[in-house]
């Protein structure tokens, strides 16, 4: 059975936890003392109703002011899929977390309240997951009963976001009116919206192809982990990690980055025992047949198909910290399993993402702000653009004096 992982992404008040708690509530995947606690909370705040938003705000802060602050995940199945669900918050100041909940997503969720329509937010939003290629989006547009289940309002509100998603770069994208409070389309069609004639959401996030998302062309095995014999007893040395492209076969003729010394693979092994091939996102353990030098940060790839070797990234970052990025920062960069230090060359613009307007060359890009810049790195780091490999087109920025994660990098092609 696989698994799909989705993000919920929109302005505030939007509905996000609301529908994520009627998912897990409607799909039978809550347990009872989880649904006692949650109506003793709805009941000791005055509301009429059962509050199902307090299935995923877990912290104490988003309880009493209503609002989602960190990451939640979640994470129920059916009979055709597991789902992992991350509730991300819709405040400005919480892009950053947004940027980690949808960066290893399938499918993004962007709410839409069906009275408020398309906001600054919503499209903020949208830009940030056409930035992160999630490779699916649902513009779910919630509180339909709110304006009495009108197809005007519905078309009104899809052609606008449809307009603004063609300037960004969407391949995939399905719009779905519900109501979250309601359950109206959420998991069972709604009888509410006969002009509607679509699916119900569960459907479709069971339904979505996300087979083809990873890049199966492109091998691409970085080395996590070296397994040597222990205490002397026996002979076998693995090299364990998962698999970030391609597809790996026993008998495939490989290249050792970066040494460049080639071999074969000679087995690959899991938990259960040897397998006849794996591809992403599987964690295996590669045994070749030659005795060469591997250690981790290595990559495996093939000789006629390699990433680039490059010590200058140039890359779009989503900035995190409260101290500014600004030309001339050090900082530690880790990408795939090596970790190098970094020196910021040169910030080349600031993207507004609500207008996608550029201010080239910024003195500094601040917290949640979003920007191309260019880094040298002590050693050449093995890379391929965001856009073709998540994996390795992606990298964090550490800063080492505090070991904050500051900044989530993407790769651009040069």
């Amino acid at each position: 059975m696989d698994i799909l992982r989705l993000a919920t992404a929109g302005s505030v008040d939007d509905g996000k936890s609301t529908l994520i708690g009627r998912l897990l509530y409607d799909s039978k995947s809550i347990f009872e003392d989880q649904l006692e606690a949650v109506e003793r909370t709805s009941t000791q705040r005055g509301d009429d109703y059962t509050d199902l938003a307090l299935l995923t705000d877990g912290l104490r802060a988003e309880r009493e002011q209503g609002i989602t602050i960190d990451v939640a995940y979640r994470y129920f199945s059916t009979p055709r899929r597991k789902f992992i669900i991350a509730d991300t918050p819709g405040h400005i100041q919480y892009t950053r977390n947004m940027v980690t909940g949808a960066s290893t997503a399938d499918l993004a969720i962007i709410l839409v309240d069906a009275r408020k329509g398309l906001l600054e937010q919503s499209r903020r939003h949208a830009t940030i997951v056409s930035l992160l290629r999630v490779p699916h989006v649902v513009l779910a547009i919630n509180k339909m009963d709110l304006v009495d289940w009108s197809q005007d309002v519905f078309e009104e509100i899809s052609g606008a976001f449809v307009d603004f998603a063609a300037k960004l770069d969407f391949t995939d994208v399905t719009t779905i009116p519900l109501s979250a409070l309601k359950g109206d389309n959420v998991v069972e069609r709604s009888t509410n919206m006969d002009w509607y004639g679509g699916t119900s959401l569960l459907h479709h996030l069971e339904n979505v192809y996300i087979a083809s998302d990873r890049n199966l062309v492109d091998a691409r095995f970085p080395v996590q982990y070296v397994i040597r014999p222990q205490n002397g007893r026996g002979d076998y040395r693995g090299l364990a990690g998962q698999v970030a492209g391609g597809v790996m076969r026993p008998g495939d003729d490989v290249i050792v980055l970066p040494s460049g010394l080639p071999s074969r693979i000679k087995a690959i092994d899991t938990a259960e025992g040897e397998i006849p091939e794996a591809y992403p996102p599987m964690s295996v353990t590669v045994r070749l047949e030659d005795e060469v030098d591997v250690s981790r940060g290595d990559m495996i790839a093939r000789p006629n198909n390699q990433p680039d070797s490059t010590q200058d990234i140039d890359a779009m970052i989503c900035w995190m910290d409260t101290s500014a990025l600004t030309v001339g920062g050090k900082y530690a960069i880790k990408h795939t399993t090596r970790t190098a230090r970094a020196l910021v060359k040169d910030i080349k613009y600031e993207l507004d993402i609500n207008t996608l307007h550029r201010t080239q060359s910024p003195s500094a890009l601040g917290l949640n702000a979003i920007g191309r810049i260019v880094l040298r790195t002590t050693q050449p780091l093995l890379v391929d653009p965001y856009r073709r490999n998540r994996q390795t087109g992606s990298f964090i920025l550490i800063d080492e004096a505090t070991n904050r994660t500051v900044g989530a990098g993407f790769i651009t092609e040069n």
